[in-house]
């Protein structure tokens, strides 16, 4: 029987949700001054945090956004859907191409840690050289670095070495916290207590709530407010209900009649931005039978992503390509898969597999509670395959089993199919597509594709700015909708919701915040 797309929807209590229009906070900096002595905010976050405060360590989104309270920046990514390539000073004070694999900054001064040590071109050094290293679980970088320490506030970023151009340090400069050198050279202190320059301090663990406090010697000045507490709480509805009675002041993640509920009990105001994160339906292409890119396109056009927005409503973005609309390079890619019953019945046939048939069964693994709807879109594209003959079962999971079984590994990664999206705060499009499509990384899809690694490496070695945007735009995007290693479902909004009392607060497209100047009344 054919699957009606729409008549599913009717059928459920989705089909009700209101699609809204994300916008973008554009206040970057807020003067608190009118405030009176401010109070801590308790923030609840949709993700638990991995237990390693090495910046290094891991890829978790939550531990990003407390780490954009404690640790500082070379500069700031603010990632505006009008101007993407935006960048704001933070610790250092100017940047400049000295040549092909040179990228000097000129570093703040009068800045310290939290434990009291000056920052200084030591800890720029430290930082890019361990942070840079292929080992890092954290694969940000384009490859190894040498920082040469010209002063205590001048340093280069040299890749010479490396065998590519300092240029692709350019955006990653906002994305990476910087280290102590001494915390660097001591792993055990490094993954046991954040140590950074930021605004907020860490100061004790409670349980799941990460608690902070107002760092009195932060270069900006004193924080208003004392501190942060800040919490996993992985149910969305839960954190809503927190939010309500007054058990928290800032909540992220909302989903659609969250948004309403809050929206209608009055007391509470919304953040909504086009995000820097898009979802994905990523395709072990590792192992059978997504090794073959002709039944990862079939999938890719057996899903039409116009009923996922429906199910999302304010929570998705039309979104046609492989990095967000603000991230470097986005365009709308000309041959994106689109839903095509037709062409995906051919693929199959011409991959051996007429109408899904001699198909194993296909494991399609999702959370549920940290990103918005996953369960109920994740049923929804569960369908779509099974009408094209697809032999899917979904596993919705809670965030920390999701969490463990999301990376490949040798042998591939678990289940065929996993739902994930990639935030990162920078405009970079590498920290996406070489992390993930290339075969030295393959973070989630395993993929190992020559053809793909030749346009990748192509693209990350072109040195002016326009150039590479039009490889990107002609070649990579392209190639990616040719061999479908993952399928862009839709960019994220994000959505906070907070109290009317909470003012000043900066959201950047990929979670982290900014409460430097923020009060609470």
């Amino acid at each position: 029987m054919e699957f009606n797309r729409r008549a599913f929807l009717k059928s459920s209590a989705l089909a009700g949700l209101a699609v809204g229009l994300p916008v973008l906070n554009t206040a970057f900096f807020v003067d608190p001054a009118h405030a009176a002595e401010g109070k801590v905010i308790n923030f609840m976050s949709a993700e638990n945090l991995t237990g390693n405060w090495d910046p290094s360590s891991h890829t978790t989104l939550a531990q990003i956004n407390l780490e954009s309270f404690v640790f500082g920046y070379l500069t700031r990514a603010p990632m505006r859907p009008d101007n993407p390539d935006e960048l704001v000073m933070e610790l250092a004070t100017d940047m400049k191409l000295v040549d092909e694999h040179t990228l000097e900054f000129t570093l703040r001064e009068g800045v310290t840690f939290h434990d009291g040590k000056p920052f200084t071109a030591e800890d720029v050094k430290a930082t890019f050289e361990y942070a840079s290293q292929p080992d890092r679980p954290a694969a940000w970088y384009p490859g190894p670095c040498e920082v040469e320490v010209v002063s205590d506030h001048v340093a280069r970023i040299k890749t010479d070495k490396g065998g590519y151009p300092a240029s692709l340090f350019w955006f990653l400069s906002a994305f990476l916290p910087i280290m102590s050198a001494k915390d660097v050279a001591d792993p055990k202190t490094l993954s046991s207590r954040p140590n950074g320059t930021g605004a907020f301090k860490f100061a004790r663990q409670e349980g799941n709530t990460t608690v902070l406090e107002a760092f009195d010697g932060f270069y900006l000045g004193k924080p208003t407010l004392p501190g942060i507490n800040f919490s996993f709480v992985g149910d969305a509805t839960t954190r809503t209900l927190a939010l309500l009675n007054g058990e928290a002041d800032l909540i992220e993640r909302l989903e659609a009649e969250q948004v309403q509920t809050i929206e209608e009990a009055g007391g509470y105001k919304l953040n909504k931005a086009v995000s820097v994160e898009n979802k994905y339906l990523w395709f072990r292409c590792s192992k059978p039978p997504f090794n073959d890119p002709r039944v990862r396109k079939a999938a890719a056009h057996a899903i039409d992503r116009t009923v996922l927005l429906d199910i999302l409503g304010v929570s998705g973005h039309a979104s046609k390509a492989w990095i967000s609309p603000v991230k470097f390079g986005y365009i709308d890619t000309p041959n994106y898969p689109e839903y095509n019953p037709e062409e995906s019945q051919r693929l199959l046939a011409e991959a051996g597999f007429p109408k899904g048939e001699g198909l194993p069964e296909l494991e399609y693994i999702t959370s549920v509670g940290f990103y918005p709807k996953t369960k109920e879109y994740g049923e929804v594209i569960t369908a779509m395959l099974q009408e094209q003959g697809f032999p899917v079962k979904l596993n919705v999971m809670e965030v920390a089993a999701w969490n463990e079984r999301l990376y490949d590994r040798p042998g591939g990664g678990p289940g065929h199919m996993i739902d994930c999206g990639w935030s990162t705060g920078s405009p970079e499009p590498d920290l996406v597509l070489r992390t993930h499509f290339h075969s030295s990384s393959k973070r989630i899809c395993g993929i190992e594709d020559k053809d793909l690694d030749a346009v990748l490496d192509k693209e990350r070695n072109t040195l002016d700015p326009a150039a590479r945007k039009a490889v990107i735009q002609n070649e990579v995007m392209p190639m990616l909708a040719d061999k479908v290693p993952a399928l862009s479902l839709f960019t994220s909004v994000f959505i906070h919701a907070m109290r009317d009392g909470l003012d000043g607060m900066y959201f950047y497209p990929n979670g982290m915040m900014d409460a430097n100047k923020a009060t609470l009344v």
